[in-house]
């Protein structure tokens, strides 16, 4: 697969790459190619295969996580006349890369397939650390909240998320005037030893929604939205009627899935232990 083209050219075969990639994405400007200067997942990945191979390949990801958003479970391809073996380019990638970004499985696709086209959906899961002390270790990977959160109540808020709607009050899509109608598969809320974890799946995302989501999840944690509250957020259609956005921090892209449903070594895990499934 994935050599049924040519470049009439050079007579050499295009082969299309399919990676899953994890960072940390604390001191990137996202994974999006930005502005001269600025340092981006797509770009650090791009300057890696252009070093190996010797030519540029421009890179496609699922998702084009913000600044300081994580993954663990990113999708990215990228075509290329590069002749190394499939089964070499994660060690030669890994061996070029920035330490905060690792290539966790590679495969050559068809030319058809398409890292955010292709795709069913996406998973993000958002850790809060919620106990009294911060941690050392997890500061870069989860907010901390040190009141105790009522699990029940934030279950009750995140119903109203769930489903097709119009998500405007939660978030800006990539291209002004383009729709903001997203279909939101599940959003779950659960205890995992000292966090809680907020999944949310769906079809795609507007720009800042899921921590739009988390910004109306911790203060219905808190007592102070109910469910009423998000519904009129929701139906507003009024970006200045959500409450804050929650850290990017916290937020991490675990997973993609496509067609085929589940590929082994294809489907990413947290970026950190307490957010395991």
């Amino acid at each position: 697969m994935g050599r049924d083209f040519y470049d009439s050219s050079t007579d050499k075969p295009m082969r299309r790459f399919r990676l899953i990639l994890e960072y940390d994405g604390t001191d990137y400007a996202g994974f999006q190619l930005q502005g001269k200067g600025e340092r981006t997942i797509q770009g650090s990945l791009e300057a890696a295969i252009e070093r190996l191979s010797g030519a540029f390949s421009r890179t496609h990801g699922a998702g084009r996580t913000d600044a300081g958003v994580h993954a663990s479970g990113q999708v990215v391809h990228f075509d290329t006349e590069w002749p190394i073996p499939a089964e070499n380019v994660a060690s030669a990638l890994n061996g070029a890369l920035p330490r905060d970004i690792a290539v966790k499985a590679v495969r050559e696709t068809n030319l058809s397939f398409h890292a955010r086209y292709s795709a069913l959906n996406r998973t993000y899961r958002y850790v809060i650390l919620n106990r009294s002390v911060p941690s050392a270790l997890l500061g870069r990977f989860a907010l901390h909240i040190r009141n105790p959160l009522d699990l029940s109540a934030m279950r009750a808020v995140a119903n109203e998320l769930i489903g097709t709607h119009d998500f405007a009050a939660f978030g800006q899509p990539d291209t002004p005037g383009k729709s903001t109608v997203r279909r939101i598969e599940s959003v779950a809320v659960r205890p995992y030893r000292d966090c809680v974890l907020i999944t949310v799946c769906g079809n795609a995302f507007l720009r800042s929604m899921v921590r739009s989501f988390v910004g109306v999840l911790i203060p219905a944690g808190a007592g102070k939205l109910g469910p009423a509250d998000v519904r009129r957020i929701r139906e507003s259609g009024d970006r200045a009627q959500c409450p804050s956005i929650a850290p990017a921090h916290g937020l991490c892209l675990v997973r993609v899935k496509y067609g085929e449903g589940r590929s082994q070594g294809f489907e990413g895990d947290s970026v950190i232990d307490y957010a395991e499934s």
